[in-house]
């Protein structure tokens, strides 16, 4: 048992940083687990991918919890984002499965994927704000008919990108609905697209562990550490300098994803 502990402290201590990380900021912990196992501790690309889906899985679940009490989730958008986002996810399991989750050739396609989604990710942390004045001048988001198509659409690309990348549910998901939802609360925006990624890393999370791509002790591990880390960052996030830590996250967010698209 003494052993066991030694081993999972690294990963303990890995999910408690990335979790407070995660509480203090709100950036997904795809954005930042996933690089960590990869990186740091050398798991491979489609096993870190498929150990954290159903991380966030579990995480989510919890954070949407919360929004759902303080009503601060659009329940119509999750449903048109969950539309176009699980089918998205299955197909791309299939695909996996098709080609061999754990060949040479998929593994470097994860990782590629994964890093050009950090670097859309760093993007959006940055732009977040001036999309948001920039959307509610505009006139496209008008049309309901149009703008259901496009959160489908939207849905559809994020069940691809989070399955093979397990990053995209979070900063991505939440950027593209201020443009598509202006007029929405910041919260209710955040709300929604936390609620929306349960249902994606839960189908995506469960296809990785039916093809064999989920370590369950290594998730174990990482659910120790974060649950606690999620709720201390929390409960200091009212008082965090939020632009200071946007750009920082950004920064770390920038040299990663270039290592691992120049991998």
């Amino acid at each position: 048992m003494s052993e066991l502990a030694v081993f999972g402290a690294p990963y303990i201590t890995a999910g408690l940083a990335v979790g407070f990380v995660v509480g203090l900021t709100g950036v997904g912990g795809g954005s930042l687990m996933t690089p960590l196992l990869v990186l740091f501790f050398g798991i491979s690309p489609v096993n870190a991918v498929g150990t954290d889906l159903l991380f966030a899985a579990v995480t989510k679940t919890c954070g949407t919890a919360m929004h759902h009490l303080g009503g601060t989730v659009e329940w119509p958008v999750m449903r048109l984002l969950a539309l176009g986002s699980v089918p998205a996810s299955v197909i791309t399991l299939v695909a996996l499965h098709r080609f061999g989750a754990g060949s040479a050739a998929v593994s470097l396609l994860i990782s590629h994927v994964l890093g050009y989604a950090l670097l859309l990710t760093t993007v959006s942390l940055l732009v977040r704000r001036r999309l948001l004045v920039w959307a509610r001048g505009a006139s496209f988001y008008r049309w309901p008919a149009a703008q259901a198509g496009c959160t489908v659409l939207l849905g559809l690309l994020l069940g691809v990108l989070v399955t093979l990348s397990s990053v995209g549910a979070g900063a991505i998901g939440a950027t593209v609905l201020v443009l598509l939802y202006p007029d929405l609360p910041i919260a209710r925006i955040v709300g929604t697209d936390l609620a929306h990624a349960v249902p994606l890393t839960l189908v995506a999370g469960l296809g990785h562990l039916a093809i064999g791509t989920v370590n369950p002790l290594l998730l174990g591990f990482l659910l120790i550490g974060s649950l606690p880390g999620i709720a201390a960052g929390s409960l200091l996030a009212p008082r965090a300098p939020e632009r200071a830590l946007s750009v920082a996250l950004a920064a770390i967010l920038l040299v990663v994803g270039f290592r691992l698209v120049l991998r």
